[in-house]
């Protein structure tokens, strides 16, 4: 599933993120089943890809998956969308007022992994990467933009 808005929720020995998840998701079943989920950082060449994923439901279509290649970390049995910047693995923290209420998933960070083409020495480096290697980020309508120049201030 394609989720607009992931979010870091907190940093330390327990990092977080949240995520919303929509009553009508498949995703959020499986979630709530199995306590996994990932969320994937995906890069401007995955575009039609992550609007394809993002509009269709496993409801309405079971194949969905069926052309998207995918791999496990080792160690997790979490599914991941190959070709991605970057992919958080969490186990869900169950709080149940949040879901019901406000469609909103906390998740413990089990693990992270990025691309070293666009991730080193604990930075992002999106302006030595190629445009196909940076992030998108989605607006509404099909539009997406993509991570521009890094501005550093000391």
């Amino acid at each position: 599933m394609a989720v607009a808005w992931p979010c870091a929720l907190d940093y330390g020995p327990l990092s977080k993120v949240t995520t919303v998840l929509d009553k009508q998701a498949f995703t959020r079943g499986l979630v709530e089943k199995r306590g996994l989920f990932a969320i994937h950082i995906p890069v401007a060449n995955q575009a039609e890809l992550v609007l394809k994923l993002g509009s269709t439901s496993r409801h309405n279509d079971p194949h969905k998956l069926d052309n998207v290649e995918i791999f496990y970390q080792d160690g997790f049995d979490i599914l991941l969308v190959k070709g991605c910047a970057g992919w958080i693995l969490c186990e869900l923290i169950r709080n149940q007022e949040n879901q019901q209420e406000h469609d909103l998933f906390i998740g413990k960070v089990l693990a992270a992994y990025a691309d070293d083409r666009v991730f080193k020495d604990n930075h992002w480096i999106f302006d030595q990467a190629e445009n196909d290697l940076r992030t998108l980020h989605y607006v509404a309508g099909g539009q997406f933009y993509l991570i521009g120049e890094s501005l550093e201030v000391k």
